[in-house]
């Protein structure tokens, strides 16, 4: 999987939107937006409270995994988010994504999402997978728009969701 992860670019350009690495510079933005607990209860991976060294340490060791491939997502030169693909071995690519909650409602997930599946397409995917919690309806509706279907359902194994129920997605690129 790590050979998609070559082929992805570094950053990516929508028409509202910049996705690039997560750096340093970025590190007070996300740590602002990720310690909310609304946030929170949608993430799997994500601690709460979250605070700078949280984000210093997903910027400086999670961001760099070689499963890992992330981006910041910018809005005019401020980080609102992150994007990215997990790329286990024996899986598919697992899109994953989380907006700051004063960014909610505006597209922008569907926008980075988006800019990252097609990127995962050029890039020679054949097909991606995706989660959301059953009663997070905002994402659900985000994947679908990029053309997820649900597949079925599960309970999250582990991380902050362990327990709790999820819908499980795939996103099938068919002949290229």
């Amino acid at each position: 999987m790590t050979a998609l992860k070559d082929r992805l670019p570094s950053t990516l350009t929508t028409a509202r939107l910049v996705l690039a690495a997560p750096a340093m510079a970025h590190v007070s933005q996300i740590a602002k937006l990720a310690n909310n607990e609304r946030v929170h209860r949608v993430m799997s991976r994500l601690p709460f409270p979250y605070s700078e060294k949280d984000a210093r340490f997903f910027v400086e060791e999670i961001a760099t995994k070689p499963e890992e491939k992330c981006f910041a997502i910018e809005l005019d030169g401020a980080c609102i988010g992150v994007v990215g693909l997990r790329m286990d071995e024996d899986a598919l690519p697992e899109l994953g994504y989380w907006l700051g909650e004063p960014h909610w409602g505006q597209g922008f997930a569907t926008e980075a999402g988006r800019a990252v599946v097609d990127a995962a397409r050029a890039a020679g995917a054949a097909a991606l997978r995706s989660r959301a919690l059953l009663s997070n309806s905002g994402s659900r509706n985000v994947l679908k728009k990029l053309g997820f279907t649900e597949i079925g359902e599960s309970m999250d194994k582990d991380g902050t969701l362990k327990g709790q129920a999820v819908v499980l997605m795939r996103l099938e690129f068919g002949e290229r």
